[in-house]
């Protein structure tokens, strides 16, 4: 954020740093529950026909999906960041060219990846631990909706695009259409035509062209950031994308790795604790809507503040995000509490699926204040240039905070790898607010103007997290 801004331009530079964190986090988290309530209608559907290997299936095929979204992700935040640095420059032209190449250099990737996945599959299922009649459903989901996940990843960077121009409602959009598409088709095709996991697979596959259609559309015929593609110039282009891009994939795919991990050793207890999880990965993100959106509140209210040399301004923005976080980590908490059994029979959990349900709503939705002060953290270290310590964070939970938590966890049962899982996770999501923190109260004016000029030179990655695998986190671009 460059130190000489506009102060009519910088509006987070004055008046209440809570009302600011509150509509940032509020709006973000519209677009959020958008793309959330695509998987969770998936789920809540096939729960409907009342086989746990159905659902564990959706549970394997999320956790392979993931490392793809998490690498597009990382993806458009270089795009964003770079397209967004130079429409502030004035550089429309140059801006569409990188746009557009980035556009091209993202369907090649994510074209190879998905490639790598289906060739690999067998061994994929393998390392999760898939085995049986699940491992059969989770082939069949994944061989019709993973050739489309290049379609997912055009429609996550066309809305990351909007955003950078500052189009953030019509970015909204492009996640809506796919849910309403999906809330749409899904009960036809599952139970109108008899389809079972087929017709959510082919629902999902129709939700991503739409998603694709409707980005493609508004970045190209409404904000016309789209330019003749010259695959001459490709690499040149890219290049400045790569350089924010590259360290937010590397940080993004923590999250997956242990996701991984964790559906790995839940797999010892059969389908039904694939199933459980895979519900509860799917409630937290809706319920916790306004915690994943925070980082994008943080994000933008600490780099103008920066910007302007308010570091004590910046010390109030977190306080206020941490008081935020808990308030809405208690309130979530209260409501799955007092809903649970009802969870319990929409999704027609039983056995162990529904005792993994009830335990979470009951007391582990806690550990979101934790995961809450993580991604306040994050915040707070990519906008005042330690982003090594977001990077460190999350490996180190991913690494140090599950695998021995988990290890443990899983002698007492599935229960237990939640509970050691989410016990990692406060472990790390507390140190990394008391490292935050002391960065942020040694931080002086001096140092404000210091960072702020070095921001001006070259853009950072803001960032907003999203969620991974129950209380899992990865990053996705700034919700404007």
């Amino acid at each position: 954020m460059n130190a000489r801004t506009n102060p009519a331009a910088a509006r987070f530079v004055t008046g209440s740093t809570m009302r600011h964190v509150i509509v940032m986090a509020g709006t973000g988290a519209i677009g959020l529950m958008a793309v959330f309530a695509v998987d969770l209608a998936n789920l809540f559907y096939v729960s409907m026909l009342g086989d746990t290997s159905v659902a564990a299936a959706v549970g394997f095929a999320g956790t392979v999906n993931f490392f793809h979204v998490a690498i597009s992700i990382g993806m458009t935040i270089g795009v964003s960041a770079t397209v967004a640095r130079l429409l502030g420059a004035g550089e429309r032209a140059k801006a569409r060219q990188v746009a557009t190449a980035s556009l091209a250099f993202i369907v090649l990737v994510t074209v190879v990846l998905t490639a790598i996945t289906l060739l690999l599959l067998e061994h994929i299922l393998d390392a999760l631990g898939a085995t049986g009649e699940t491992r059969e459903l989770t082939r069949l989901f994944l061989t019709i909706t993973a050739p489309t996940l290049p379609l997912l990843a055009i429609g996550m960077c066309t809305a990351a695009l909007m955003r950078s121009i500052g189009d953030a409602r019509r970015a909204m959009t492009v996640t809506l259409s796919a849910a309403i598409v999906t809330a749409i088709l899904d009960p036809i095709l599952i139970f109108g035509f008899h389809l079972g996991l087929t017709g959510a697979a082919i629902s999902n596959v129709i939700a991503r062209i739409v998603l694709t259609l409707v980005g493609l559309y508004g970045v190209s015929r409404v904000n016309h950031l789209i330019a003749r593609f010259q695959p001459q110039r490709t690499w040149d282009d890219v290049k400045p994308v790569l350089k924010i891009a590259l360290p937010a994939v590397l940080t993004n795919l923590a999250t997956p790795v242990a996701a991984a991990y964790v559906t790995h050793a839940m797999a010892r207890f059969g389908p039904a604790a694939i199933a459980g999880q895979a519900t509860i990965d799917r409630i937290t993100p809706v319920a916790f809507a306004l915690i994943y959106a925070l980082t994008g509140a943080v994000g933008p209210i600490v780099a103008q503040n920066l910007g302007a040399g308010r570091a004590d301004r910046i010390r109030e923005t977190i306080r206020n995000s941490l008081g935020f976080v808990l308030a809405t980590v208690a309130l979530a908490w209260i409501v799955l509490a007092l809903s649970q059994h009802g969870l319990i029979r929409a999704f027609s959990a039983r056995g162990v699926t529904a005792e993994i349900i009830s335990v979470f709503c009951s007391w582990l939705v806690a550990s979101y204040a934790f995961v809450g002060c993580l991604f306040v953290a994050n915040a707070t270290f990519n906008n005042l240039d330690r982003p090594l310590l977001s990077t460190l964070f999350n490996w180190g939970r991913t690494t140090l905070g599950t695998v021995p938590f988990v290890a443990v966890g899983i002698k007492h049962g599935p229960i237990g790898v939640l509970i050691g899982q989410a016990a990692g996770s406060a472990i790390f999501g507390l140190m990394a607010m008391v490292v935050a923190w002391i960065v942020v109260k040694r931080l002086p004016m001096g140092d404000c103007a210091r960072l702020a000029a070095r921001h001006a030179e070259e853009p950072a990655a803001i960032s907003v997290s999203v969620p991974g695998a129950a209380a899992g986190n990865t990053v996705a671009p700034e919700v404007q």
